[in-house]
């Protein structure tokens, strides 16, 4: 009798396993703990050590995720400096302390393996803020309080 669920249900045509339905989701747990110690741990170097590039000299610089890959051996940093500005300069910066760095996490860490680090501007800051510049235009304000006054919810038709 055939079982109900075969071994090699999960392999494509050439035989080699495909990835577990729902797991293609998001970062496990495994990943989403170890990207939180990285974080913390890049923000306490970042604060503590004086790193030698001239770009990063006096820079306040905010670690604001760290994801890591699934075998947790590269982590992507993203950061945000202080105000935002010359991000492209510090996060160039940061790159080029990537080995410096990832010595330094090594001693702060402990992991089987310490991640490859590479660092990316963080643009949800901007994002929000345009957002936030959006929400404030008079023309949205009007056309939000109009759906308020639309909508089946409000205290006419709640009666």
């Amino acid at each position: 009798m055939r079982p109900a669920y075969p071994k090699d249900r999960f392999k494509d045509r050439r035989g080699a396993s495909a990835a577990k339905p729902g797991r293609d989701a998001g970062p496990t747990q495994r990943q989403l703990r170890a990207g939180e110690l990285v974080r913390h741990a890049l923000a306490q170097i970042l604060r503590e050590e004086e790193v030698a590039d001239p770009s990063l000299v006096g820079a306040s610089i905010t670690v604001t995720e760290v994801r890591m890959s699934p075998d947790l051996k590269h982590a992507v940093g993203f950061v945000q400096p202080l105000g935002g500005e010359k991000a492209a300069e510090v996060v160039a910066g940061l790159n080029r302390a990537a080995k410096f760095l990832r010595g330094r996490l090594a001693r702060h860490v402990e992991l089987k393996f310490t991640p490859d680090l590479k660092f990316i501007h963080d643009q949800s800051f901007d994002e929000a803020a345009r957002m936030g510049k959006l929400f404030e235009n008079p023309v949205v304000q009007r056309d939000l309080a109009q759906s308020d006054d639309d909508s089946p919810l409000s205290e006419e038709g709640a009666g």
